[in-house]
């Protein structure tokens, strides 16, 4: 990757002290590096260590630099924005468009990818104001990496722990380089995200676990790259990337219709959504009772389609098809077994294989997965973020694209002509 000019904005939480960690990755990956911080930051690291460690000067002053209207030129000149960490305040300002600090400004000022990594309290990460103003910064494609669980300021522990400097780091090139590059233009990608929920009565439904972090990812970074993309959203968790054809559904059946219509013509398809393989026979129209005597219920269930089947045995010459698999099976070889018997029984030309688990896959940011191809071949194992996950993902759908269009050709010119 060639050096970026990357904008690094430090605002006042006690983990301010771990950005410098996060500016130091940068320096050394080759980026010339310029430190925003906010007046509360510098509370918590000192404009000497940040101006070391850039190797820039470093400015906090919306009124210095009038000649030269800083306010504005560095974010001009930014290829990347870092957000770390990003406290529950700056996002709410970042949400509603405030720039009353030169960060603010230089947010606003430029059209630069923006990556935050949030840090806070876990009651003020969970309270409703803050979620709303990440679905809205993720709604304009803004990268959010973390929160992680673990221990935070004095004894408390939960989510809202800021992301290590090396994971920041490695997320913020990972979307600098998505969108610099812009092979998948003129790709029409269709991708599936999310878990869908079969109905009981009109106030429960059978659910899974699925937030459609890793489907939202695979939108986001196809997007970058430069494809159409249709997202077919099932009762996400998080918020929905701006630029996509946005299509909810809820439940299988709904899902099924929604990618079967996307599906004609597209060059792509991603099918990531967690779809039940079971739906209650009979729906109540009413809430369902519990009687006095009652020692339990038992539920009469009917199979779904199989929707990655159906579209893989069908005729789709011209479209490539992705399937996921989520399984339980601790050993590895035998989930690449599993794997390989499934994408051949769904017809699919890839299969990306993950483990899930009570503590692992389901809405994490993180995730592990390994892409088998024809023959059951392991085309590639990616770990990591799940943006970097789906990059990966991204590259195979670009190499087997390539493949089959030079294959193509080929088979074209050997033609014989009359």
């Amino acid at each position: 990757m060639s050096p970026l000019n990357i904008v690094v904005g430090i605002t006042g939480g006690i983990a301010a002290y771990k950005a410098v960690g996060v500016v130091r990755a940068l320096v050394l990956a080759g980026h010339d590096v310029h430190v925003v911080p906010t007046e509360g930051a510098l509370r918590f690291v000192g404009r000497p260590t940040l101006e070391a460690i850039s190797r820039n000067p470093v400015h906090t002053d919306l009124y210095e630099g009038v000649a030269e209207v800083r306010h504005v030129a560095i974010g001009q000149a930014a290829d990347l924005i870092v957000i770390a960490p990003a406290t529950a305040n700056t996002i709410a300002k970042l949400a509603t468009g405030l720039a009353d600090d030169l960060l603010g400004n230089t947010v606003l000022a430029s059209e630069a990818p923006v990556v935050i990594a949030p840090a806070m309290h876990t009651e003020m990460w969970r309270h409703p104001a803050t979620q709303a103003n990440i679905a809205t910064l993720r709604s304009r494609g803004v990268t959010v990496v973390g929160p992680a669980v673990g221990q935070l300021t004095g004894a408390d522990s939960g989510p809202g722990r800021m992301e290590e400097p090396d994971v920041i780091a490695a997320a913020a090139l990972e979307r600098a380089a998505a969108s610099a590059r812009r092979d998948l233009a003129g790709f029409r990608v269709v991708v599936t995200a999310g878990g869908t929920r079969e109905p009981l009565d009109p106030v429960r439904f059978l659910g899974n676990r699925s937030s459609g972090k890793q489907g939202v990812a695979i939108a986001e970074a196809a997007l970058a790259r430069g494809a159409e993309v249709t997202l077919i959203a099932a009762n996400l968790e998080i918020g929905e990337p701006a630029g996509c054809d946005i299509r909810r559904v809820s439940t299988a059946l709904e899902l099924q219709q929604a990618v079967t219509d996307a599906a004609n013509g597209a060059d792509v398809v991603v099918m990531a959504a967690a779809v039940a393989d079971y739906r209650p026979a009979d729906v109540s129209e009413s809430k369902l009772k519990k009687d006095a005597g009652d020692v339990g219920m038992t539920l009469e269930l009917v199979r779904n389609p199989d929707i990655l089947a159906g579209l893989g045995h069908a005729p789709h010459d011209g479209t490539l098809l992705v399937g996921f698999a989520a399984e339980t099976e601790p050993d590895d070889d035998r989930l690449l077994e599993l794997g390989r018997a499934k994408r051949e029984a769904k017809g699919a030309d890839l299969l990306v294989v993950n483990r899930v688990g009570w503590n692992e896959g389901f809405a994490r940011d993180e995730n592990a997965v390994v892409v088998i191809g024809h023959d059951g071949v392991v085309v590639t194992r990616a770990h990591g973020t799940k943006m970097s996950v789906a990059e990966v993902i991204l590259d195979v759908v670009v190499s087997e694209s390539t493949t089959a269009a030079a294959a193509a050709e080929t088979s074209k010119e050997h033609e014989p002509t009359t």
